[in-house]
């Protein structure tokens, strides 16, 4: 499998009046060079990293070589960690790379797929609002992102590659998301 897991320790200190449920959510930055996971586990009001890494590919094999590649080692991700909800990152068009947008649906597609095939939930979150719920800014850079994810989930450094901090990154917009529509089911 191409994949290079990172495990970390138990978190303290996360907003304890938006997590209040029992969830596990793999977090997914999709590429077909690169894609990260991350699977975090919300209990007790607190997020704990189980698993995060990235799934490489060789980007002289053929596209649905790295395809199926994404599939197989997603899949064994999912497989293991039994994840509630899996978050993808939406599909974002520049008008100048039409082309990659297109390449990264198919990425996306095969996540989905994979998920779908296992009956796990799926979300979908822009790259802006995760940045957003992150660091307070839509337009935030990269280290700025690591460095607001390593305080959040108290790690001693820095979440590494970008890949593994985009999908932690979604992994917390969405276990918050999820436990603000189970706070709003309670109080209806």
């Amino acid at each position: 499998m191409g994949r290079f897991g990172l495990r970390f320790g138990s978190c303290q200190g996360w907003r304890r009046d938006v997590m209040s449920m029992d969830a596990i959510v793999c977090g997914v930055d999709p590429g077909l060079q690169t894609t990260g996971y991350a699977v975090v586990r919300f209990s007790c009001g607190e997020p704990t990293v189980v698993d995060a890494g990235v799934c490489r590919f060789d980007p002289r094999r053929p596209l649905a070589e790295r395809l199926a590649q994404i599939d197989a080692d997603l899949s064994a991700v999912f497989d293991e960690h039994h994840p509630d909800h899996v978050a993808v990152e939406s599909l974002y068009a520049h008008y100048k790379h039409p082309r990659t947008a297109i390449l990264m649906g198919h990425a996306r597609g095969v996540i989905l797929a994979a998920a779908g095939r296992r009956g796990i939930e799926v979300g979908s979150y822009a790259a802006t609002r995760v940045k957003k719920f992150v660091t307070g800014h839509g337009q935030a850079s990269k280290q700025q992102m690591q460095r607001a994810i390593q305080q959040v989930l108290g790690l001693a450094d820095l979440p590494e590659p970008n890949d593994v901090a985009d999908a932690l990154a979604i992994a917390l917009c969405c276990g918050s998301e999820l436990s603000r529509q189970k706070l709003a089911g309670m109080t209806q």
